[in-house]
């Protein structure tokens, strides 16, 4: 059944990752008191950026943590209508261990979000098509916070967009194609795993998700918006839908061992005469990854980088790969992402509608000292680049890692915890994701199965460290407007439990 979506109410980012727009810088800040919040966010309103009007040389949005909402005078009533993960934040009791943020990546050694740090209200990402209006854009906004005494927990600065992650392989080639947004009608297959359509409401709540359900979200008595500034429930009850059109935002600061990493890799593959191999070295890493450097995915060409295939993602794994004899079944990409390989029905409509429901839109920047250009990968200059000895604490590389989702534990939480950090996954006995999965206190081991024997390498060291991270929700326009005119009046409406929940 066709959807359609306000655009003109649901932020751009939802729609898109401002390819033309590579210059980014988040700012994450705290209020003092609702005067200073609510004196922000009527500054921000006329800037925030619309998924159905984008136009111009640079795009703003604004999303708050649960704290922050209360900054603002949201009835605790309401916030009860949000998801329980969101309410408790990521650093809540258990929820670090369930996330894999242990050892070092345990919050207490956060640079911010941590449960020493001061709490975080806000999240502005701004977006721009140069540096130079990237610096005046960020200026600006600093001396309205300054002018606000408004806390910038920390500002955090990205490279400059570009085809490669930090380990220097081609990233953001499978992103969910969703429903009711341009590309979604062009899409070649709504059945092919690389080609399929994934019901909006997996992204913006207040939509049918892949379910066929509304997924829960805030919702308020038509009393509590009098100016019936928000979209009406769209299941009938007459509430106030304070979610409709907004959905949650995860951001998460991961540092890349990005020398480590190549370092293993060379180490694990040396001759027997102790020589290095590079073709051997980047062949692991790939294998760890699931795609070469290029982006060619291992499935489709399982013993050489193929430049050609680097934005290939129309693939499957159950016919063509179900042993993870081309592309390990505890690579990277297949635990993210397993495509047409979940039961019940492994190669089946079943299995794909399976995943559709854990799919998350990726929103990532890079950050470190690189200049964000892609590397030339596999070749002598590339082991130069990606395994320096300057990569230290005082020049950290990494990703802000933002995704964006309907369900926290659905999405998000699931595929953290159940496929990149399971020690068992798809079979396996000690292998978390040999990428970016914990070792502690199982899964150093990476399998990679062969024909007669698998090869199993041992002891990987952690390769990503969490140093920041909060759960957001990114509200709809219409629902920034409502968070605008809060009084106390409108705060202190009754809200029982059978309409917020």
């Amino acid at each position: 059944m066709a959807v359609k979506l306000d655009l003109d109410d649901i932020q751009g980012l939802i729609a898109r990752g401002y390819r033309t727009l590579p210059h980014a810088r988040f700012t994450i800040f705290a209020a003092h008191d609702a005067a200073d919040g609510h004196a922000l966010l009527s500054w921000l309103l006329p800037r925030i950026t619309p998924a159905g009007r984008f136009a111009g040389n640079s795009a703003l949005h604004l999303a708050y943590t649960a704290d922050g909402l209360r900054r603002l005078g949201l009835a605790e009533g309401v916030i009860a209508g949000f998801s329980p993960q969101f309410i408790e934040g990521m650093t809540g009791p258990n929820r670090s261990r369930f996330l894999g943020d242990v050892g070092e990546s345990d919050p207490h050694y956060w640079a911010w979000g941590g449960p020493q740090d001061p709490p975080v209200d806000g999240l502005i990402l701004l977006y721009a098509n140069s540096p130079e209006v990237l610096d005046a854009k960020q200026a600006e906004l600093a001396r309205q916070l300054d002018g606000l005494a408004l806390r910038q927990i920390t500002v955090l600065d990205t490279l400059k967009l570009g085809n490669n992650e930090p380990f220097g392989f081609h990233d953001g080639i499978s992103q969910p194609i969703i429903q009711g947004l341009p590309r979604a009608s062009s899409a070649a297959s709504a059945v092919t795993p690389g080609g399929r359509v994934v019901p909006a409401g997996e992204f913006v709540l207040g939509y049918p998700n892949a379910y066929g359900q509304l997924t829960s979200r805030p919702l308020l008595p038509a009393a509590g918006d009098p100016r019936r500034l928000l979209p009406r429930d769209p299941a009938g009850s007459g509430a106030a839908d304070l979610g409709r059109n907004g959905c949650y935002l995860v951001m998460r600061q991961l540092e890349q061992d990005v020398a480590g990493f190549w370092r293993y890799a060379g180490q694990a593959t040396r001759r027997p005469d102790g020589s290095g191999d590079p073709g051997a070295r980047t062949a692991l890493a790939a294998k760890m990854v699931g795609r070469w450097p290029s982006g060619a995915p291992l499935v489709e060409t399982p013993d050489r980088d193929d430049p050609r295939l680097g934005d290939h993602n129309d693939f499957g794994y159950y016919r063509t790969d179900p042993l993870g004899l081309a592309c390990p079944v505890g690579a990277h990409i297949r635990r993210v992402n397993p495509r047409d390989s979940l039961d019940p029905q492994p190669g089946t409509e079943a299995s794909l509608a399976v995943n559709d429901g854990h799919r998350l839109l990726r929103r990532g920047r890079s950050y470190g000292p690189g200049d964000g250009a892609p590397t030339a990968a596999g070749n002598d200059s590339h082991t130069e680049r990606t395994a320096r000895a300057d990569v230290t604490p005082q020049h950290e590389t990494g990703l802000h890692f933002i995704c964006l989702a309907a369900s926290l534990i659905r999405q998000f939480e699931f595929v953290q915890h159940t496929w990149l950090n399971n020690p068992t996954f798809h079979g396996l006995y000690d292998d978390t994701d040999p990428l970016i999965g914990s070792r502690d206190p199982r899964g150093a081991t990476f399998t990679v199965p062969a024909r007669p024997v698998r090869r199993r390498y041992r002891d990987l060291p952690q390769f990503v460290r969490t140093r920041g991270g909060a759960y957001f929700f990114l509200p709809g326009v219409s629902a920034l407007r409502y968070l605008d005119q809060l009084s106390a009046d409108v705060s202190s409406v009754p809200f029982p439990s059978s309409v917020t929940r």
